[in-house]
């Protein structure tokens, strides 16, 4: 299988460059059949007893403005804190960035860079920089989203249902859900257990190195799992990291383990899924790893089918597009 098999044409007008109304997404269904409903019509597709697992982390304004000591403009993007004051960092441009620079942020304290990595940069500020975040960092907003930030973006790219800080990318596919949706999910006694959980350049998939993703999966969404199990309902991830994190966990029989860690876990067509039933996501990017874990969960022909259906009725593609719910194929192709 080759990395173009994951290849289809998304026109720029097709990636939402602006958040519609929370709970108001078109949902794609894909099931036995394709059908569209209203994403507020979720607590209705799914059966009491069911179990929805999120990711709960808060994104952070990681996104810096910097200059050079030449008066060049420089963009720091925050990956990955190692200290208070020390962070692996993306730098735009980073061509000629190398060990020693020093960078003034915009409003905040001056930095060095450290160490230079595989394209991410280890870098020191001259005081611990977590505080100041609020005050002088901006949404960090996917390359594809080519505007600037905005202030409704610090809370339209954000769960609802946000609590642990240290995000960098929000997890898309929860912003959809209101407090009236999670409401009405409690109502139909569906459970929700929380948890804090690139494209492919190389032809072959398999020579791809996948990004290591931090979780803590707590001991009450392991035992939701297994309550889950017990009462005969479904396993519900809503987003592809969550996917990810279940699946890292499993200790077999559909049960996961409550654990802490890192997941470079790789999930492509030929992968065998032991915990996720169904799935809650965005629409993603040609040839990239995410739209590979849909494939492999939905069937590639069967996903590749249901993009071609919401291309051509008009939804919205990418963090702030429309969502599919979509369940476990039973022969995966």
């Amino acid at each position: 299988m080759r990395t173009a098999d994951f290849d289809y044409h998304l026109a720029p007008e097709a990636i939402a460059q602006h958040p519609g109304t929370r709970g108001e997404s078109r949902l794609l269904v894909v099931d036995r059949t394709t059908v569209e409903r209203p994403f507020g019509a979720l607590p209705d597709l799914l059966d009491p007893g069911d179990l929805l697992v999120v990711n709960n982390t808060r994104v952070i304004p990681a996104r810096l403005r910097a200059r050079r000591p030449t008066g060049g403009r420089v963009e720091i993007l925050l990956v990955e804190r190692v200290a208070p004051a020390e962070w692996w960092c993306l730098l735009r441009p980073g061509r000629r960035m190398e060990r020693g620079r020093r960078l003034s942020v915009d409003g905040g304290p001056a930095a060095r860079i450290e160490e230079r990595a595989e394209g991410r940069f280890r870098i020191r500020f001259d005081e611990p920089i977590g505080r100041l975040l609020e005050t002088i960092g901006d949404v960090p907003l996917p390359p594809y989203i080519d505007r600037p930030a905005a202030p409704r973006d610090r809370e339209r790219y954000q769960t609802v249902y946000a609590e642990r800080q240290g995000a960098v990318a929000a997890p898309t596919a929860g912003l959809h859900f209101t407090p009236a949706i999670l409401e009405a999910l409690d109502r139909r006694a569906l459970h929700v257990g929380p948890g804090t959980f690139r494209p492919v350049k190389t032809e072959d998939p398999a020579a791809h190195s996948m990004d290591s993703e931090w979780f803590d999966v707590p001991a009450d969404t392991a035992e939701a799992v297994a309550d889950t199990r017990r009462r005969g309902g479904k396993v519900v991830a809503v987003g592809t990291t969550v996917v990810r994190t279940l699946e890292t966990v499993a200790s077999g029989r559909g049960l996961i383990e409550a654990r802490t860690g890192r997941t470079e876990l790789f999930i492509r067509p030929g992968y065998e899924f032991q915990v996720t039933d169904r799935l809650i996501t965005n629409f993603h990017l040609p040839r990239s790893t995410l739209l590979m874990l849909v494939c492999a969960f939905a069937g590639r022909k069967r996903t590749l089918d249901a993009y071609r259906q919401a291309l051509a009725g008009g939804f919205r593609f990418t963090s702030y597009g429309d969502a599919m719910l979509v369940s476990r194929s039973p022969s995966i192709r």
